[in-house]
């Protein structure tokens, strides 16, 4: 690349002067209604096409037609530009098939009869700036940004892509309205659609007296591309006025800000209720009903969209749930959890078994000792009461670990002071026995 395509970074201007920018005429048209005086040329501007004719019609060129395919048209501009720092705003239409394949070009070159009728695709050495409005890639819409100083043949290029300086991505077909790109050369180069900034760069300056053109090509499946206004602004006077984005503009002026229908990319803006009296040719009723229906179309679409994405998160959520489900009741079946349980829950009993086996011992060797004595009816009742104290106890035992565990705390605790007690109990009792037995006199026979 030259050196003249490329500056030093500039810093943005801080504070506008009080001079606003000025329409160049011979570089414009579509500011005012009919675009032709005559209906045959368009003023300042070449038309040509290959195939077909370009259509000039009051309110737009139709640069390609929606049949046939294989077409193009171009618009060049029969003056240079002298300024150096300028604005150029174009609003376009592209509407066709589904798979239409079709390019819109915008140049700024030194010598428009080198690039003619072509594209960044079949244009070879030119010098100035392209910039392509396409659907490179699959992805449903793009725009970049292209310089050449002259010594690239882009036509020869494997890898055109590698060549762009900057891109976004802009679903542009079949909108039902018409598509704003601005594109800003002020202390850089900068490029906004519809209101909101593509890409920009510090380090380009664009030489003055080089030409605007717009170009357009179609293949076999043919898009319509029809453009219905292309306004330039220079300066007003010695000083510029930085241009400042749509974005960062302040709220508030003659012109709202468009309302989006939703918020999917490339959808259209919502049209503003219009008297019958104001539509005053078939033509305008047409265009008015087709933007609205075409707008419905989105919509509908857009809602079938996101009942497909509901049905397919509810179904997530489900399938969720029910593994979630699937994974508790195995849990609480067999396998290694149910193996754990079961241990824990023999151990437990097998521990309260050998406590009151202990106690049975304790009263069984009581009941020895004194079975002949007068204690004997008192030592019945005390067995009476370990064995209801024992009945007790088995008939309250928990049958599964869900209730082992609920009755562990605090019940469990009780049941072990129950046995505790007990043992007490009967050691007292036994040591009473010994202690009388002793102090009665002895017998002999």
């Amino acid at each position: 690349m030259q050196s003249r395509y490329m500056s030093q970074p500039l810093s943005w201007l801080l504070f506008a002067t009080a001079t606003s920018a000025q329409i160049i005429d011979q570089l414009s048209f579509g500011q005012s209604q009919p675009l032709s005086r005559d209906g045959r040329a368009l003023p300042n501007w070449q038309i040509s096409g290959e195939n077909h004719q370009p259509q000039l019609l009051s309110d737009k060129v139709i640069l390609t037609p929606p049949v046939p395919g294989n077409a193009r048209g171009a618009l060049w501009s029969e003056n240079g530009n002298p300024n150096n720092e300028w604005v150029a705003e174009f609003e376009f239409r592209a509407s066709g098939q589904d798979m239409g394949t079709g390019n819109l070009n915008v140049w700024f070159a030194k010598e428009k009869s080198v690039i003619g009728l072509n594209s960044v695709y079949t244009v070879e050495n030119f010098d100035g700036l392209a910039i392509v409005i396409d659907q490179y890639g699959s992805t449903g819409g793009k725009v970049r940004g292209f310089l050449n100083d002259g010594s690239q043949n882009f036509k020869a290029q494997s890898a055109l892509e590698s060549l762009a300086f900057g891109h976004c991505d802009y679903s542009y077909r079949n909108l039902g309205r018409t598509s704003k790109v601005k594109i800003v050369n002020q202390n850089g180069l900068g490029v906004y659609v519809d209101d909101r900034e593509c890409f920009k760069t510090d380090h380009i300056s664009l030489p003055s007296n080089y030409f605007f053109g717009l170009t357009a090509a179609t293949s076999d499946n043919p898009d319509s591309f029809e453009v219905s206004k292309f306004v330039v602004s220079g300066a007003g006077g010695s000083q510029q006025q930085a241009y400042q984005p749509p974005q960062q503009q302040a709220v508030g002026g003659d012109r709202p800000t468009p309302q989006k229908l939703d918020r999917f990319p490339g959808s259209p803006e919502a049209l503003p209720d219009r008297s019958a009296d104001e539509m005053t040719n078939q033509n305008e009723q047409f265009a008015d009903l087709h933007n609205r229906l075409q707008g419905m179309t989105h919509q509908v679409a857009n809602v079938f969209a996101e009942f497909d994405t509901l049905s397919r998160k509810m179904e997530e959520r489900h399938n969720q749930m029910m593994g979630a489900l699937g994974s508790i009741q195995a849990g609480s079946g067999g396998g290694q959890g149910g193996s754990a349980v079961g241990s824990i829950e023999k151990d437990l009993l097998q521990e309260l078994k050998r406590k009151i086996d202990g106690v049975e011992k304790v009263v069984q060797q009581v009941q020895r000792d004194v079975e002949s004595k007068d204690y004997r009816q008192h030592m019945s009742d005390l067995q009476k009461a370990v064995d209801n104290v024992k009945g007790s106890i088995t008939d309250h035992l928990p049958h599964t670990m869900g209730e082992l565990i609920s009755a562990s705390a605090p019940k469990m605790g009780m049941f072990v002071f129950i046995i505790v007690a007990v043992q007490v109990m009967l050691a007292g009792v036994y040591i009473i026995y010994k202690r009388r037995r002793n102090s009665m006199p002895k017998k002999y026979l």
